[in-house]
């Protein structure tokens, strides 16, 4: 059975692999297709898309699938909404996409602040210099403050200074994930619910969430990943069969970033089939063109 893998980040944003790089390691792992979905970024989806072309020129035959993590808030919790098969080249939702960055900008700006008045001596300009055009994240300052010799490892960071509460951490505006959703069905993409077992939420907050995201027309959710356990796929499942949802799954690969998950197989037991894949494809209003890209595979 053909293995593939929808959620996985790149030097784009908080990843430690290029889109390239994913390309040659996904080869390597034999899968058959994965989703290049970046914090709130499509801008390594190009060169992922020209890797996959380049590795299947020498016989293979692998899949890249535009994708993108967008961040939103609904009720005071962050909620993750997986743009799927996403146009990365709309100018609409790339202006969308640009102002989600730009929030983001202004918080990092505020955490160094924060940062210089309690005497480290981490600068935007520094972050700029480190990180490139990543989208830097919290995950960037934690990195920071290691190499710096603040902290001894990532945990610390945000135990002292990073995590909800500390003095360094700056919530940023996030856009409500009916918004989200709508975006990305006008880049002519499918949204899905990300990892929401990570979001600790009870039946009644569980509930309420879902309304609303079912209520703006959520494609998908994510049921099988990386920290699962097997009564937490069980449970999603049964709410994907419920609310009549497409079920997607991925790793969350960061690379480096998180050592312990593996592209593919996560944590070593992950296993993403092929055949939903399928059934999102089936369920989309394709063009032509893409009917044509497909029907190769």
């Amino acid at each position: 059975m053909k293995q593939i893998d929808l959620h996985v980040h790149s030097t784009c944003s908080d990843g430690t692999d290029s889109p390239a790089v994913l390309v040659d390691k996904a080869v390597d792992k034999g899968l058959a297709a994965f989703a290049l979905t970046d914090h709130d970024t499509t801008r390594g989806v190009k060169e992922a898309l020209l890797a996959c072309e380049n590795v299947n020129n020498n016989g293979h035959k692998l899949e890249v699938i535009p994708g993108v993590e967008i961040s939103t808030n609904f009720d005071n919790t962050e909620i993750h909404v997986v743009g799927l098969f996403i146009d990365y080249n709309d100018n609409e939702f790339n202006s969308f996409l640009n102002k989600q960055l730009s929030s983001r900008d202004e918080r990092n700006k505020q955490v160094c602040e924060r940062f210089q008045n309690i005497g480290i001596n981490i600068t935007y300009e520094d972050m700029i210099k480190t990180y490139g055009d990543a989208v830097i994240t919290r995950a960037h300052f934690a990195d920071r403050l290691v190499a710096i010799g603040a902290v001894g490892d990532r945990n610390e960071a945000f135990d002292r200074y990073l995590g909800q509460g500390k003095p360094c951490f700056v919530p940023r505006a996030k856009v409500d994930p009916a918004e989200a959703i709508e975006r990305i069905h006008q880049a002519g993409g499918i949204a899905i619910l990300a990892h929401p077992v990570l979001y600790h939420l009870g039946n009644a907050q569980m509930n309420k969430l879902l309304d609303h995201m079912c209520s703006a027309g959520l494609d998908g959710i994510e049921a099988i990943y990386s920290t699962y356990k097997m009564g937490d796929e069980l449970s999603i499942r049964r709410i994907a069969s419920e609310r009549n949802l497409l079920i997607s799954g991925g790793s969350d690969y960061h690379g480096k970033n998180k050592p312990h998950i593996q592209l593919g197989t996560g944590m070593g037991h992950l296993f993403v089939p092929y055949e939903l894949l399928d059934k999102m494809k089936d369920s989309m209003p394709i063009t032509n063109t893409q009917k044509e890209t497909y029907d190769e595979y």
